[in-house]
This record gives C-alpha cells, structure tokens and sequence, in this order.
C-alpha cells in the first residue's frame, strides 16, 4: 500500500514540475536567430556587378564562383573563338558554363545579346569609321581631305590619291574605281549610285585619260635613250607610265631602244600619242648601248623566253626583266609566297602596285604550273596555314571552333556563313 502511495505521489511531482517548466518557457521572449548563418556548399556569397568577360584574369573568374579547372577551359575556349568573347549567345555555348550559372550571370555581362547585335554594337567603337556619302560626286575632283571626311582614314585617303595618280590622274570608270584595293566591296556599294563616272572603261582608255588634261604638251626634238623620269612625265605620262618606259627601256631592252618600233612596242605608249611624239624623236646611236659589245656579252644579255616560264617559279629579277618596277615585282611574289602559290591567273592581277596593263600581257605569254600548289581539306588544314593564308585568315577561327565537333565540312561551311564570292576564293586552296 505505502509503496503504491509513494509511486503515485512521485508521478505527481514530475508533472508539477513539468507544468512548470512548461509556463516559464511560454512566459520567455522569443530569441532573435537573425545573425545565425547555416553552412552550404557555397561558403562566400557572389558579389556580382555588371562586367566584361573578356576582362576577367583567373582570380577574377575565381571570384565569380568557378573552379581552376573550368576557368583553363573558358580560357581556352576563347582563344578557340579568337580570343574574344562576342556575345552573350557565344559565351553561353562554352561548356564549362551550366545553365544554371549562365541565368545566374547573364543579367551582369557586358556583351550584346547575339552575333547579330555584335557586329552592329560591340565592334563599333573598334570598326573604322562608317562611310557616308552625301549626294552625287566626281571622285576624280575629290582630295585627300573629302575622302577622310567621308570616313576613310587618312593612310587610306592617301592611297586612294595614289591610286588615281597610278591610273593617270582619274578613276576613269565605276569599273577601275572598284579595283581599288583600299575600297571594301561594301564600301564600293555605298558609294556606286553616287559616283560621276562612266560604268565600263572606255576601250580608247589611254585617251580618256589624256583628255583630262587640259594643259597642251609642248613637245621638243629628244633622244628617248637618255630622257629622264621627269622628262618622261613633262610629256604627259603618269608616274607610273615613265616609270614603266624607263623600266621597258633599261631591262627590257638592255639600256637603250635601238628603233622607232622598240618605242611603238611599249604598252603604255598609246598608237595616238605615239603618233604625236613621233615627228620629235631622234635616235642617236652614240648613246645606244651594246655598241661595241662582244659576243659573249651578247649572248649573255640575250633576253628570257617568257613563254617558257612559270608564274609560279618567275624570279623577282626576271618581273624586272619583263618591265615591273621593283615594289611591284615584290608584291607579285610577296603575295605568291603568302598564298603558297598561284591557282589561276587571275588571282595575279588582284596584286597591289602592280601595272594591270603589264601584267595582263605577262599572263597572256606565261605559264602556270599549279602542281606544287599545297592544298587542304577544312578538317585537316594546319592552324598556322590557315591563320596566315590571305583567303582564309579572316575564318580561321571559327574553322578551327567549328571542326572540334563538327566533321562534315558542308555544315562546317553553313556554320560559317561567308559570302559566295569568299567562299569560292577558299575552295581554289581545298582539295
């Protein structure tokens, strides 16, 4: 019975003490947990503000939330793209960066939203200036000065001038002002409907350009063998029409013309204005070379057979030989090299500083011997040639990007998406 009593008695006075404990924790203010922080993966919150991807160095990446290994891909990859980050749509596609990272940073990157919007937005403080043409203009009448105001540079004013200047001081037609090489295809479509200037180039070229002259030549009796540059010039030849008779007289013909007919036979020298120095010359034989030379010197000035030649193989002594001044010479083979070869003729006559004219009747007598040329397909082309082949430097990247994943080069050409005319210039070097 006692023990009984006392066990009822204990349960009795646990829950008093239960009760009570119960009422002073309801009387108790609530805590504040405001400064207690729970423990996730992410121990640092991302301070994010608007930036620029192709700004951040490998700490900067890291501050951002990303690991060593994924910052050395997105590096990487923006090499692969050429080394710059475009747009957000290009950044997006690294795989490096989750979607979820992606939404998390996309609302701070300073970068257009596609392709599109790049090459309207992002380029344009790196772009050249735009062209803008006022209204209908004769370019012949244009100086260094309008040019540059109509948003070319001042390096490209100057070698527009000089253009004009090689031609014989006018453009002549919409068709040679096109070849000018510092006139972008798409500059040259801005400028055409406003252009003063006939459309095809007359066929009596050579009188066109004498007629723009209004000053009449006052000729004299000469010996063509020692006429000087300048002298040639005071007859109303261009710059780079002296340049050339001297060059036909003194490589051509070994120093001196040694008739009437070696004068009429120089290209540059039109039928009518040969017609009109013609009463004025005087051949002196004192002053032709190879007067008292022997026989061994003859045979060794004996001229090349050109039609023996290859345009791929020509010696830079031999364009001299043929009539090129020295700077075009160069260029001829310094574009040769670059392109690892000539594929057609044609390509040869797109070569700055050359003389259209000279180099036309080079090509009409000249081989070309493409066998050697080297050529590739775009899944095994070697990254330096591309990088430095003129037809193929401008893709290079994307060429190199796109074939990581891509094997089928008909994609690959969609993908890039150059204009047909590019294309079919890159094809010449594919097997």
């Amino acid at each position: 019975m006692k023990k009984s009593y006392y066990q009822r008695l204990a349960g009795i006075g646990m829950l008093l003490i239960i009760l009570f404990a119960f009422q002073k924790y309801r009387s108790k203010e609530k805590e504040d947990f405001s400064d207690v922080h729970f423990i996730t993966n992410n121990s640092k919150a991302l301070q994010l503000a608007e930036f620029d991807p192709n700004e951040l160095d490998e700490k900067q990446w890291q501050n951002l939330g990303f690991t060593e290994r994924q910052i050395a891909t997105i590096l990487n990859y923006k090499k692969v793209v050429g080394g710059k980050f475009l747009s957000k749509e290009q950044f997006k596609k690294c795989f490096a960066i989750s979607g979820e990272k992606f939404s998390e940073l996309e609302p701070y990157i300073l970068l257009p939203e596609n392709s599109l919007e790049a090459k309207f937005t992002h380029f344009k403080n790196f772009e050249k200036k735009s062209i803008t043409v006022l209204g209908k203009f004769n370019p012949d009448l244009y100086t260094a000065n309008d040019w540059i105001k109509m948003g070319f540079s001042e390096r490209q004013a100057e070698a527009i001038i000089k253009y004009k200047s090689y031609l014989g001081g006018s453009f002549v037609s919409k068709e040679k002002f096109k070849e000018c090489f510092i006139i972008s295809e798409e500059n040259f479509e801005k400028i055409n409907p406003y252009l003063i200037l006939p459309e095809k180039t007359s066929a009596n070229y050579n009188k066109y350009v004498k007629n723009l002259n209004s000053t009449k030549i006052q000729y004299h009796a000469f010996d063509p063998n020692t006429l000087t540059l300048e002298e040639w010039k005071s007859f109303g030849f261009s710059d780079k029409q002296a340049q050339t008779i001297v060059n036909y007289r003194d490589r051509n013909l070994r120093g001196s013309f040694k008739s009437i007919e070696d004068i009429q036979k120089c290209f540059v020298i039109s039928t009518e204005k040969f017609e009109e120095m013609k009463p004025f010359i005087r051949l002196n034989p004192a002053t032709m070379a190879n007067n008292g030379t022997s026989k061994s010197e003859t045979k060794q000035q004996e001229k090349t057979d050109f039609s023996k030649i290859d345009l791929n193989a020509i010696t830079f002594k031999q364009l001299l030989e043929f009539g090129f001044d020295e700077k075009a010479a160069g260029s001829m083979l310094g574009f040769r090299k670059k392109l690892g070869g000539f594929v057609n003729k044609e390509q040869i006559l797109t070569t700055y500083n050359i003389d259209p004219e000279l180099t036309k009747k080079l090509l009409s007598i000249a081989q070309l011997n493409t066998s050697n040329v080297p050529k590739y397909t775009l899944l095994d082309a070697p990254e330096e040639w591309l990088k430095n082949h003129p037809y193929f430097k401008y893709s290079a990247d994307k060429i190199i990007f796109y074939r990581l994943t891509e094997k089928d080069e008909k994609k690959i050409w969609k993908l890039l998406k150059t204009k047909p005319e590019y294309e079919a210039r890159m094809k010449l070097y594919l097997k």
